[in-house]
């Protein structure tokens, strides 16, 4: 291999990582982030249906992923990005369904 062959590797390289690599790793570390942010919740909520515990998470925890999630959603409208928007509307529709259960119970 030559030298012009080698450097023709390394900027093919340099502009895969660049273009390809970096905003996909990012987005999927951003996809792990919300979908641990809308399950938080969901361990201690199925540890009192099951009888487990009689302590909820407190209001204001879930009133913080809330507020999270409001700003995720605001972000995926800006962006226009459907598959966010419908995701975030599922962790909202969990996460009403459990400060319900905190609010009545």
């Amino acid at each position: 291999m030559n030298y012009y062959v080698l450097c023709n590797a390394k900027k093919y390289l340099d502009e895969y990582v660049n273009t390809k690599l970096k905003p996909n790793t990012a987005e999927t570390i951003s996809w792990f982030g919300l979908l641990l942010l809308i399950t938080a919740p969901i361990p201690s909520f199925l540890a009192v249906i099951n009888g487990l515990t009689d302590k909820l998470p407190s209001i204001d925890i879930v009133l913080i992923i809330w507020f999270t999630l409001l700003l995720f959603f605001l972000r995926s409208i800006i962006l226009k990005d459907f598959v966010s928007i419908v995701t975030i509307g599922l962790g909202f529709m969990i996460n009403a369904t459990i400060m319900a259960f905190i609010l009545f119970n």
